[in-house]
């Protein structure tokens, strides 16, 4: 088994192919007293060899998807009620049971978690970045560490899931600095036998020898050598598991002079900028387009740099989709104060903040080479500022231009690209196995789930189908 992505989705699911099985911890009390009933049925039997939607059915939380919810609850029972309940569950390595699999990622294992800017705090709690038998507390604990305001540091949680890898043993089975180019189904028969030769030799879950009309997964890409070659690679598998997340392709606006070398669609643009001391305090201002927490993330950093900005947003301030309006205030003081400065400091009333202009209601229309941008607001009116850079912070697609047709196929609405938020890959709810492409799974943002203490449910509802599939569940 193959899986593209060594983000916190693929190191879960790379502990639970691994041997590491969940067993329900005999005499512990679950709050949800008809999931501690069905727990009790069969104490014995692990949860991967259960059947996941009756145990999931009836439950209710921040996820869409019943097997999140489900795995979560038994990690965390009360946690959304703050409190501190341990695991129901208890975790047995069964080595008997493993698959062989690999896991390849651009960088170290974390995924994404390394691109971002290193004192960054989450917008999950702190606890709820952790993986499965090593919670990410006591972890920070053995750092001689606390948590701020309940929540940690982007430079933490990356530390943690590399050490989460070490720990649990895992790293023989991550391949780091690899870039997947193409994933196919390809017939078996079209393979040479010296190539099937040594596949099975290496891994004897790939292939079933009787079968050789069997269609697989062809894999191609490279990996980047310490000396910064290329180095291709094929490799076949009969399942892979899409885990790649979205953080590498930001969305564009789609207008006029947005490839001009002064718009940028990161954040770690803007601290560059700042480091290189080419914005400041006496720089035209920033223009930052978006109202989501990287636009908010944006504004925060600019305001404690003393640097300029105008805000522009297509919402309203009080849109209820807005993600400020969904946050509780004493959580998250610092996205309030963006949210307040969003309501008070508008063009048409000034207000207590300094060097910051809101715009709600306006887009772009375009960037001209002489930094000049035209803004239209809702009655069509149009306004130009002088600007020093911008960024359009109006979130990211997963790239999949691995797949054929980008991946479009395999969508909920199949005319329409992928989408985490609002296209999502089409899965199973129970396996996550692609309902139009079988022995193809997506996990994640991919999927649909874009909260680490939800993507591991997605990993249990994987492993469970792979488990069954190889026959490595117990009578």
């Amino acid at each position: 088994i193959f899986f593209s992505g060594n983000g916190p989705s693929g190191i879960c699911l790379s502990y639970l192919l691994s041997g590491y099985t969940p067993y329900f911890k005999r005499h512990s009390l679950h709050p949800h007293p008809i999931l501690q009933r069905k727990l009790e049925e069969a104490p014995e039997v692990s949860v991967l060899d259960q059947d996941l939607e009756y145990l999931s059915e009836g439950l209710e939380g921040r996820s869409h998807s019943p097997v999140a919810l489900l795995f979560d609850t038994l990690q965390r029972p009360d946690t959304d009620f703050g409190g501190t309940a341990e695991s129901v569950l208890t975790w047995w390595h069964e080595p008997d049971r493993a698959i062989p699999h690999l896991v390849l990622g651009r960088n170290a294992p974390g995924g994404a978690w390394h691109s971002i800017e290193g004192s960054m705090v989450t917008l999950s709690r702190g606890e709820w970045m952790g993986l499965p038998d090593l919670p990410f507390k006591e972890w920070l604990k053995q750092k001689r560490r606390g948590l701020r305001n309940n929540r940690a540091t982007a430079e933490d949680i990356a530390q943690y899931y590399q050490h989460y890898v070490m720990k649990k043993g895992l790293q023989k089975n991550f391949r780091c600095g690899t870039v997947v180019t193409s994933v196919r189904k390809v017939s078996a028969e079209t393979i040479s036998n010296h190539t099937q030769k040594d596949l099975q030799e290496d891994s004897d879950s790939l292939w079933n020898s009787n079968d050789q009309s069997t269609e697989v997964f062809q894999v191609d890409g490279f990996f980047k050598t310490v000396e910064g070659d290329k180095e291709p690679f094929s490799i076949y598998a009969e399942n892979v598991v899409l885990a790649t997340g979205t953080y590498d392709n930001p969305t564009w606006l789609g207008v006029k002079g947005e490839n001009l070398s002064y718009v940028h669609h990161q954040l770690s643009a803007l601290e560059e900028a700042v480091k290189n001391n080419s914005v400041g305090i006496v720089s035209d201002p920033v223009l930052i387009v978006g109202a989501g927490l990287t636009a908010a993330d944006a504004i925060l950093f600019a305001h404690h740099c003393n640097i300029p900005v105008i805000h522009v947003f297509r919402r309203r301030v009080g849109d209820p989709g807005l993600i400020f309006n969904q946050l509780p205030k004493t959580m998250y003081p610092e996205y309030h104060k963006v949210h307040q400065m969003m309501k008070e400091q508008t063009a048409a009333c000034a207000g207590p903040y300094e060097h910051y202009i809101s715009l709600p209601e306006h887009h772009v229309l375009s960037f001209g080479k002489d930094k000049k941008c035209i803004l239209q607001d809702k009655n069509g009116c149009q306004k130009a500022f002088k600007i020093s850079m911008a960024l359009v912070l109006t979130g990211s697609n997963p790239n999949l231009s691995f797949l054929p047709n980008d991946g479009i196929d395999l969508a909920i609405d199949s005319d329409q690209p992928v989408n985490p938020k609002r296209n999502p890959i089409d899965v199973d709810p129970f396996t996550y196995e692609c309902t139009q492409e079988k022995g193809l799974y997506a996990l994640g943002p991919l999927a649909g789930d874009n909260f680490v203490r939800f993507v591991q449910g997605g990993a249990l509802a994987v492993a469970s189908s792979l488990l069954k599939k190889e026959n490595k569940n117990p009578p």
